[in-house]
């Protein structure tokens, strides 16, 4: 039987990978914001099953790499509309190695079985992103 000591340290083991995991995605900049703007009694739950499941558990595992799963999350959050966490995982995709030419390719793929509304809002979002991330590191303006 699993005491709840056992279960605990489980659950902090999660976490903690999770959290390193998320930081190097992420960058500590924005995990730290997101940490610090939801650490109320009411979201600091949230805030700890995604880092403990979403970044500990699933970013991971064996299977994939991050250039793989930053790839897949793409294409999953530009179809729900989900524009804000879009915009950070396109973030994290560059931070992870994946070019702007795949995921100019991936949002492509998105309007084709999606729909192309959600195409021209990733774009939108994305385009926005990349352009912050090169003056961020240097660069003028970024190409494909």
């Amino acid at each position: 039987m699993v005491s709840g000591k056992d279960t605990e340290k489980a659950h902090k083991a999660l976490f903690e990978a999770g959290l390193s995991i998320r930081r190097e995605v992420a960058g500590d900049s924005y995990v730290d914001a997101s940490l610090k703007r939801h650490s109320s009694d009411f979201s600091s739950p949230l805030q700890e099953i995604v880092t403990e499941v979403g970044w500990g558990w699933i970013w991971s595992r064996p299977g994939l790499d991050r250039k793989q799963r930053s790839l897949i999350n793409l294409g999953m959050l530009c179809a729900l509309n989900r524009s804000t966490e879009l915009g950070v995982h396109v973030r994290g995709a560059l931070r992870n190695g994946v070019s702007q030419v795949e995921i100019r390719e991936t949002l492509l793929q998105v309007g084709g079985y999606c729909g192309l509304p959600a195409a021209i809002e990733g774009f939108r979002v994305a385009e926005k992103v990349i352009e912050e991330y090169k003056k961020e590191n240097g660069h003028v303006k970024a190409k494909l």
